[in-house]
């Protein structure tokens, strides 16, 4: 690691030793936190929790679906692609497996890129009607995200849409009923899916993002098979990759687990985002530092086999540092900036609407949201700055912000990425109702490590209107 001031593993942990961790490093404060345990929710929070996918990495591990499905007792297996994928590859050899294996399936090969919640709901009606004891998601996040609330949806049937759909926008209920075993083949490089209990969509009566967020709906298995990039479009490979950039920083400079609050008064509750903590903070480092050294080769050659395959595991590694740690500002405005889209439509997506991809929402404010957080965790962010090549020796804390936002705008200009929300084909007069799609972004909103109101993010969005 470059720079006198970034943290070592061993440094991170010893940092953390005199905090209120689960199971408490130092053993001091345990007893005060199980007497306290449920009974003040004024409380912060004295715990965290790791949950993640079992993950399975490899040239050709797709073939082996079949025998996987066998052993989780399938039957009759739920395919879940899109339009795109379903005549390529990764969907073939998927179901040649599931075929080998003698195994019944059906294909459901209309998943929209970037979600919403009507196409939930198609997706969730043939899961439902198709009765399924095992799925497979063969895709992006995209797929992914449809495919997890199939099952959570089709598995309890009574369920109204709104009860799983983070609060405030949903009534954010737990999950308490048994999903089926749900297999991701990601074929992308970038959101980390499958390893989250996350599935994010557009609600469309309000024009912003939204999702669901809990632990039991994350994949039972991960597929990172690296074959199934040849196919990846240079533009998918590059706001993808973007998007682990974002996921790893934003987790990594998130407010603290033991600075959340209330502290939930049953486990049940504990949210899947809870704030940076010791663990989380290796997978997001280790994400950074191979995503600087790896993404433009991984974008520009796409048979650059090593590269792809290695933005395929930093995707993976940030996936389960922001599946546990969580997002923050970035991903809170990227949810109105998709979802209030008019006419913007990106090369290599094949889409008949307009659509703004997912990393390319995420990064367009990254620059700017870090100047602004940079004073709530100087050393956080010039670290971050670090990890991404930049010689920090000697560095001011008080100049983490523009360190850390010039080295984005740097990688932004380098793969290409267009300048700022003036170039998705918004203006001044759309911040107003950009602002009023962040602010009920509370599972994201609340991570940030500074404070923030309408004014704060009025403020971001402006910045944001050009980046170069």
């Amino acid at each position: 690691m470059a720079g006198k001031s970034a943290l070592g593993v061993g440094q991170i942990f010893k940092r953390f030793s005199n905090l209120r961790l689960a199971g408490n490093i130092q053993g001091a404060t345990l007893v005060q936190g199980r007497k306290q345990y449920g009974t003040n929710t004024d409380e912060k929070e004295y715990a965290f929790e790791m949950a993640c996918s079992n993950i399975r990495y490899g040239e050709g591990v797709t073939q082996e679906i079949g025998m996987d499905c066998k052993n989780l007792g399938g039957r009759n297996i739920c395919v879940m692609t899109d339009s795109t994928l379903v005549k390529l590859p990764p969907v073939q050899v998927v179901c040649d497996a599931l075929e080998k294996a003698g195994l019944k399936y059906s294909v459901y090969d209309k998943c929209r890129v970037e979600p919403s919640d009507q196409s939930f709901k198609a997706a969730i009606d043939f899961a439902t009607k198709g009765e399924f004891d095992v799925f497979v998601a063969v895709g992006g996040g995209s797929v992914m995200d449809t495919c997890k609330a199939a099952n959570l949806y089709s598995s309890n049937p009574k369920a109204e849409f709104l009860d799983y759909v983070n609060a405030p926008i949903g009534k954010g209920l737990p999950v308490t009923h048994k999903l089926k075993p749900l297999i991701a083949v990601t074929t992308t490089a970038g959101t980390g899916s499958e390893t989250t209990g996350t599935a994010v969509f557009d609600l469309k009566h309000m024009k912003a993002k939204t999702g669901i967020s809990n632990r039991e709906i994350r994949p039972t298995l991960g597929i990172v098979d690296p074959l199934h990039l040849r196919s990846m479009p240079e533009r998918v490979a590059a706001y993808s990759g973007i998007d682990v950039l974002c996921h790893a920083i934003e987790s990594y400079t998130a407010l603290p687990y033991y600075d959340r609050a209330p502290r939930p008064t049953n486990p049940n509750m504990r949210p899947a985002y809870q704030g940076y903590n010791p663990v989380s903070d290796i997978w997001s480092r280790h994400a950074l530092e191979i995503t600087n050294k790896y993404i433009r080769r991984a974008v520009y050659d796409a048979s650059d086999d090593e590269a792809r395959s290695i933005m395929h595991l930093a995707s993976c590694y940030a996936g389960i540092g922001f599946g546990n740690a969580g997002c923050h500002l970035c991903h809170a405005m990227s949810y109105p900036i998709s979802g209030l889209v008019r006419e913007f439509m990106s090369k290599g997506y094949d889409d008949d609407h307009p659509m703004v991809p997912h990393g390319l929402s995420v990064i367009v404010t990254a620059p700017a949201v870090f100047e602004f957080t940079a004073s709530a965790c100087p050393e956080r962010h010039l670290q971050a700055a670090s990890f991404l090549g930049v010689d920090i020796t000697n560095k001011k804390v008080e100049d983490a912000g523009p360190i850390l936002g010039d080295r984005l705008r740097l990688i932004m200009q380098d793969l290409e990425v267009p300048d700022g929300l003036t170039s998705l084909g918004y203006t001044k007069d759309d911040i107003p109702n950009l602002v009023k799609g962040t602010m009920p972004q509370h599972r994201l909103t609340k991570l940030s490590p500074k404070a923030i109101d309408e004014e704060v993010i009025t403020g971001i969005l402006e910045k944001s209107l050009k980046n170069y």
